[in-house]
């Protein structure tokens, strides 16, 4: 059986590509999971996003091998005016609106210097660790969602989960220095994290948000953004250079 799953083209192919769809779903958790660790030391980063990333991936396997219990979940729990809420919208509600007052509070936190140092210094690793935990298990539900779509093999669900979280657990550290070092690009990020929280309640209403809409929309406004950065620095080299050539080393670079 298991040399028939191996030497199956279309489960090769339902692999690969279940295997990238899982990385660009984890897009959001990467840069949510970066917001958080940066409130942490720098000796303690590495690791809370090493810890998040297996959280997460510990997270979709349990949910693939507990398929009956997530079933479960859209069952209709209680009626609210006529509308039917389900366990997945509760979950859902509840994620949607932790987003968004966490991605709100880090906007203003990046605003206000003294308040974002005491907010740093006050951030533990618990702390952080369970606020990710959280997350995770919103975001977990459009990873298992999607591999339940492509692929009935719960083995080539798991490889997928397992070689995605990989390859973002490589990308983490980069991903969250580059966000890091660059602020307009962490205030951009902060406001797709608070898109996001209001798609999730979106989807907590019965109201279906297409994520190939909010993904386009994320690249879109990123890529004119580095465009912004690369202009703004190469207009900084143009000023130094031409601060050089009239005053000399009266102005060092």
């Amino acid at each position: 059986m298991l040399m028939e799953m191996l030497g199956s083209p279309e489960l090769w192919a339902a692999f690969a590509t279940l295997a990238v769809l899982e990385i660009v779903l984890g897009i959001d958790n990467i840069i949510f999971i970066g917001v958080l660790t940066a409130r942490l030391p720098k000796s303690q980063q590495a690791r809370a996003r090493f810890i998040g990333l297996t959280l997460a991936m510990g997270l979709r396997i349990a949910l693939l091998l507990s398929l009956s219990w997530m079933m479960g979940l859209t069952n209709d729990l209680f009626v609210v005016f006529g509308f039917g809420v389900s366990g997945r919208d509760v979950i859902l509600l509840a994620g949607g609106a932790f987003l968004i007052a966490k991605a709100t509070r880090e906007v203003h936190n990046s605003l206000e210097v003294q308040e974002a140092t005491a907010s740093a210094a006050a951030a533990g690793f618990a702390a952080v660790l369970v606020q990710i935990a959280l997350v995770d298990l919103v975001f977990s539900f459009d990873s298992v969602i999607t591999a339940v779509g492509l692929v009935n093999h719960v083995p080539v669900m798991i490889a997928a989960i397992v070689v995605a979280v990989l390859m973002m657990m490589v990308a983490a550290g980069p991903v969250s220095a580059f966000v890091e070092n660059n602020p307009t690009i962490k205030m951009l990020a902060l406001a797709f994290l608070v898109l996001i929280g209001f798609a999730l309640l979106a989807e907590g209403l019965g109201i279906h948000v297409p994520k190939a809409y909010i993904y386009t929309a994320m690249a879109f406004a990123f890529g004119v953004e580095l465009l912004n950065i690369r202009a703004s620095r190469r207009k900084q080299v143009q000023q130094v250079k031409l601060r050089k050539a009239q005053f000399g080393d009266l102005f060092p670079t």
